[in-house]
C-alpha cells in the first residue's frame, strides 16, 4: 500500500521561505513521477510542480516559476518543494502526489493528506 506524508507547512511572512517534504512508502518510489498541488480556501485544487522519476525533468505552474523548486531524493523516498519569495496568494493546503509527469491531477494515483501553508502579508 502506498502512503504519502507531507510535512513542513506553517505560518510565514510574505517574502519568506518554506521547504515542504513528502515521504513516500510502499511500491518503488523511483517508479513514479511526483507532483505538488495546492488548494486554497474556496478554490479548486491546482497544479504547482512535478518532477520525473529520475529527477531530470521538472514542470511548474506559471504562478510559481522562479520562486519554487521541486526536487527528490530517491534514496530517501522523499520529494521536496522549496518555496521562496512567498506571497499571500500562496496560502493553501499543499498536497504531494505520485503518478505521471503532468499538471493534470487525474493522472496521479496516490495522494497525501496535505500540509497547510499560510503566508501573512
Amino acid at each position: 500500500q502506498v502512503q504519502l506524508v507531507e510535512s513542513g507547512g506553517g505560518l510565514v511572512q510574505a517574502g519568506g521561505s518554506l521547504r515542504l517534504s513528502c515521504i513516500y512508502s510502499g511500491r518503488t518510489f523511483s517508479s513514479y513521477s511526483m507532483g505538488w498541488f495546492r488548494q486554497a480556501p474556496g478554490k479548486e485544487r491546482e497544479f504547482v510542480a512535478a518532477i520525473s522519476w529520475s529527477g531530470s525533468r521538472t514542470i511548474y505552474a506559471d504562478s510559481v516559476k522562479g520562486r519554487f523548486t521541486i526536487s527528490r531524493d530517491n534514496a530517501k523516498n522523499t520529494v521536496y518543494l522549496q518555496m521562496n519569495s512567498l506571497k499571500s496568494e500562496d496560502t493553501a493546503v499543499y498536497y504531494c502526489a505520485a503518478g505521471y509527469l503532468t499538471p493534470r491531477a487525474r493522472e496521479y494515483d496516490y495522494w497525501g493528506q496535505g500540509t497547510s501553508v499560510t503566508v501573512s502579508s
